[in-house]
């Protein structure tokens, strides 16, 4: 007789066994509150494999003790959910976990709506892909769709402990001694993948002898082997971290394309997906700007593909990120610009909006929505015209000064001048 996973034999029964996604089932938190107050609406669960969308519906139906039942949109056929639904019509509603949800074909989907309707079915789909972009709308429009997040780990690490020391379903009746380092090792090279954090111990306690006095010991060169991932040193949650995302962004900021890429290779060895992903995109707005406006859309599709892919081949699409913003002329005009304007809302130096920029509608203006006093730019041929904008206490404050190290902001700044000539904007400091 064969032994499930441990990944699976540890999939939590209750909701309170769930590991993270606090936002979702944390106390008072909208799962925990459908399942407490047992009115169930079907969801759309979307995340990275291995974070637990089977465990939150399998805790669920664990939690409401109503019939759970588990499919593949792709592997299971039309006749498979006949029999779930047969099954709803005599118990009166059955949870339906439906992987891959997002290739549910026509004949599958027409089948499942009038039970998803009546309520019989509830409808627990899952899927690594963008619900928004994947999904059929007529599956979509009568879901909740839910995101989970990454698991952080911490996370991993307490559901490696859980597993080590349940006696039932997990490893508790072998004698372990787990190294801390290897927790922590298994917990952060999985990427936030607690599947493969659990079956990498399993596969540590199974093949690793026993001492004499029958106990295995597990430390981090025996983790390394089981999760084919070397140790590295690089404390995710500790200032190490951050001193290797700060020498990432300032190496780009400074185009040393060699150093970026070393503070890169750091990042990810330690699997830090998520963090990169996060810092790139900040870079490409914070540092790059207006002097390369294309950086920012780039980067974003970049780090979608390195999320979509994983590691390691999510390294690709983030390195060919990091040598265009290294390489990419530089500018911070336009957040700098509106620092300063908020640094004068904040300290009270703002005033009041000039009449003629005020909503006429409520004030019987012949021509509604423009304001009294008001000239329309696009009646004038230029496309702009003199007049005041700023409150007047604020006349004159220059808060963009554009910089020329791109092509577009030189464009852009050529424009600005253009305009300050003419008079529309006055000029000042």
């Amino acid at each position: 007789m064969s032994i499930k996973p441990l990944a699976f034999r540890m999939r939590p029964t209750h909701i309170d066994e769930i590991i993270g996604q606090d936002h979702l089932v944390g106390e008072g938190k909208i799962i925990r509150r459908m399942v407490k107050a047992k009115q169930l609406s079907s969801m759309i669960l979307y995340g990275p494999p291995g974070i637990g969308k089977t465990s939150i519906a399998s805790a669920i139906a664990g939690s409401t003790k109503f019939a759970f039942r588990s499919l593949n949109a792709v592997t299971n056929n039309k006749k498979d959910m006949e029999i779930v639904a047969q099954e709803a019509k005599m118990s009166g509603k059955v949870i339906l976990l439906l992987d891959e949800v997002h290739r549910l074909d026509k004949a599958k989907q027409d089948f499942l709506l009038p039970f998803l309707e009546n309520g019989m079915i509830t409808l627990i789909g899952a899927t690594t892909s963008n619900p928004y972009h994947a999904i059929n709308p007529a599956i979509r429009s009568r879901c909740q769709i839910f995101e989970l997040k990454p698991l952080e780990p911490e996370d991993i690490v307490t559901a490696l402990k859980r597993a080590a020391d349940d006696p039932d379903r997990g490893l508790g009746g072998l004698k372990l001694d787990i190294a801390e380092e290897a927790y922590l090792h298994l917990a952060s090279a999985v990427n936030g993948d607690v599947r493969s954090a659990l079956n990498a111990l399993e596969l540590a306690a199974r093949s690793t002898e026993p001492d004499q006095d029958g106990v295995i010991s597990i430390d981090v060169h025996t983790a390394e082997e089981c999760i084919q991932k070397k140790s590295f040193s690089h404390d995710k949650n500790g200032d190490a971290h951050y001193d290797v995302l700060s020498a990432l962004q300032k190496s780009v900021r400074g185009s040393d394309v060699n150093a970026a890429m070393h503070y890169l290779g750091r990042l990810i060895e330690a699997g830090d997906l998520v963090s990169i992903s996060r810092r790139l995109v900040v870079m490409a707005y914070e540092d790059i700007g207006l002097a390369n406006p294309q950086a920012g859309p780039r980067t974003l599709a970049a780090v979608e593909a390195a999320e979509r892919l994983g590691f390691p081949e999510a390294r690709i699409p983030l390195a060919s990120a990091v040598v265009e913003l290294c390489l990419s002329p530089k500018s911070n005009s336009a957040y700098m610009a509106l620092d300063a304007a908020l640094a004068d809302i904040r300290s009270g130096n703002y005033g009041d909006i000039p009449d003629h920029l005020k909503d006429a509608h409520y004030k019987g203006a012949k021509d509604l929505g423009r304001g009294i006093g008001y000239l329309y730019p696009h009646d004038y041929e230029s496309g702009w015209v003199k007049q005041q904008y700023l409150p007047g206490k604020l006349s004159g404050k220059k808060y963009y000064k554009p910089k020329k190290t791109g092509k577009f902001e030189q464009a852009l700044a050529a424009v600005y001048e253009k305009i300050e000539g003419s008079g529309s904007i006055p000029k000042g400091k």
